[in-house]
């Protein structure tokens, strides 16, 4: 029997995994029918032995029943034993379905020795050897592959970037680059790519004078443009905007270049010519939905809301796509000038994606300010959660909105009941440890932090929450100075490590050093609680009235801070 015969039962494996590309549609990314023809005529006269037609079955079995590396196993024997290109082409796509990354370079390998002239072969092959890291043996599949694209050489040059900006190695990448584009000089996207692999290997000025270079060749290239741009930016603002300013008085409707012109004037503050700019856009473009949407978010930077709203409806009314993220966008406008019920309405508008948790999470949280706390609640809980990490996040915000309750039990109870639905989740043990702490369950403090250290030895705030703890109430005060020191070689600059740090010394008796480190942290963040500890190492040391205006000072802007009103009492009254 034939091996043409045997192609018949491919199919029959095909179809039974849904992740390996269906016949119909690996057929269609054939150049043509012709080249279809052709690649037939070539196939190996092969007889279908008993021992092939055990290998293909036991192969697609295994496949279908997920034993992947049996599957690549058998595909690569087959492809040796056939020397078939479809079987080795098949042999590869299972190898990368299966992550066998160097499987996959044998049976790709194979495939262009079989298929030399197929374009699919060597981008496969070509894919897998820059993945590996072994852009030599990539280069000559490369050269080919650009040299046969002839008309869409360009197009090729700018799928070959994307390709290697996967690299590590990116001063070996722009060697490649440059090397595949020597015999393109007057190919604007080969300068482009070059520029682009240039920028990141940060030989900026290279990357700048290919970029002008491909603009030089396509002047009207406005890619190329806001490319240029963002170099220039990197060094001088006032030279990125010169130039598109420059550039959009050769071509006005350039609207790329003028949204990032009207960035780089928003950054320097020069809000009356960005206005000008964002109107322009407008009057030219009001059946475009995404500059309508580029407009209403450089809007929300000058704080022009009104803009913003009627521009984001105006991209909402031209049916843009993501629906979802400016309903999202437009109720944090609503929350910002304070329409809550619009706020809560329009997240309520947002009923699938990335941004649909987010948005109902914020509709309870508003809710809950309004005073319904148990309708908030409920709706946390009706919420579908599509992993852990999501079922995490709805405990957490539960719990946080009943925190701001000062209900501090409750909040340890829903984080105790999600743990025992999530053990060990890091997130929920650190906010069950600072729950227990208000309730004065230290022991399940210092348990779920040490836990969490077991889990997470590089998660400074819980050091920091473990030492400050110790620390705040008078126990193993040398323990929790070496928690605190841990925490600040991980955050180093953190203020609320910081003040933790200056904290314990206080603890301790060493005012100066306390006093030293609470400065710098209220110095980098003006913090209730901060303000409530270097104020009172300041009263100890006899700066009353230093003391007494640090903490009028926070209390004018947090009322209601425990710790704080806590203090003031003590020293005050």
């Amino acid at each position: 029997m034939n091996l043409k015969i045997l192609s018949l039962l491919l199919p029959l494996g095909l179809v039974a995994c849904a992740q390996i590309p269906t016949k119909e549609g690996m057929e269609k990314t054939e150049k043509s029918t012709a080249q279809a023809e052709a690649s037939q005529a070539n196939l190996p006269k092969q007889e279908l032995t008993a021992p092939i037609l055990f290998d293909f079955l036991l192969g697609e079995t295994a496949l279908q029943r997920g034993n992947l590396e049996i599957a690549v196993g058998r595909y690569l024997k087959l492809t040796d034993t056939t020397r078939d290109p479809r079987i080795a082409k098949r042999a590869s796509e299972i190898a990368l379905h299966a992550r066998h990354p160097f499987a996959a370079e044998r049976a790709a390998t194979m495939w262009v020795e079989l298929e030399p002239e197929s374009s699919d072969a060597r981008q496969t092959l070509a894919a897998l050897l820059v993945s590996l890291g072994k852009l030599d043996e990539a280069s000559p599949h490369l050269e080919m592959l650009l040299a046969s694209e002839k008309k869409s050489t360009g197009p090729a040059f700018l799928q070959l970037n994307q390709l290697l900006s996967r690299n590590q190695d990116k001063a070996a990448t722009l060697r490649l680059i440059q090397q595949l584009a020597q015999p393109y000089t007057n190919l604007p996207e080969a300068h482009f790519a070059v520029s682009q692999a240039a920028w990141f290997s940060t030989q900026y000025s290279l990357a700048l004078d290919e970029m002008q270079k491909a603009l030089s060749l396509r002047p009207d290239w406005e890619m190329a443009a806001v490319q240029k741009g963002r170099i220039l930016q990197r060094s001088s603002n006032a030279d990125a905007a010169a130039f598109y300013a420059n550039y959009l008085k050769k071509y006005p409707l350039a609207n790329e270049v003028r949204t990032s012109y009207t960035r780089i004037l928003i950054a320097q503050g020069d809000e009356d010519i960005a206005r000008k700019q964002l109107a322009f856009l407008l009057e030219k473009n009001p059946d475009n939905a995404e500059i309508m949407l580029a407009v209403g978010i450089l809007s929300t930077k000058l704080r022009d809301f009104d803009v913003t709203e009627s521009s984001f409806n105006r991209a909402l009314a031209l049916d843009y796509k993501d629906r979802n993220a400016i309903h999202f966008q437009l109720a944090q406008i609503y929350e910002e000038t304070n329409q809550t019920d619009k706020a809560m309405a329009t997240y309520r508008l947002v009923t699938s994606g990335g941004r649909y948790l987010p948005a109902q999470i914020r509709y309870a949280d508003l809710l809950a300010l309004k005073g319904h706390l148990d309708e908030a609640r409920l709706h946390l809980r009706s919420l579908p959660a599509a992993d852990d990490q999501q079922a995490a996040h709805l405990i957490l915000a539960e719990a946080q909105i009943v925190r701001r309750s000062g209900i501090h039990q409750e909040v340890f109870d829903i984080l105790d009941d999600g743990l025992n639905k999530l053990p060990d989740y890091p997130e929920l043990l650190y906010d069950r440890a600072l729950a227990a702490d208000k309730i004065g369950k230290f022991e399940v403090l210092e348990r779920d932090l040490r836990k969490l250290i077991e889990i997470r030895p590089d998660n400074a705030h819980a050091y920091n929450a473990l030492g400050y703890s110790m620390a705040e109430r008078g126990d193993q005060l040398l323990e929790a100075l070496k928690l605190i020191k841990r925490a600040v070689e991980l955050s180093p600059g953190d203020p609320y490590i910081m003040d933790s740090l200056g904290w314990v010394y206080y603890r301790m008796g060493n005012l100066r050093a306390g006093l030293n480190y609470l400065n710098l942290a209220f110095a980098a963040k003006p913090d209730a609680e901060i303000a409530a500890h270097l104020g009172e190492v300041l009263w100890v040391q006899g700066a009353k009235k230093d003391a007494e205006n640090i903490w009028q000072s926070a209390l004018e802007e947090n009322p209601d801070n425990e710790v704080l009103l806590d203090t003031i009492k003590r020293f005050m009254h």
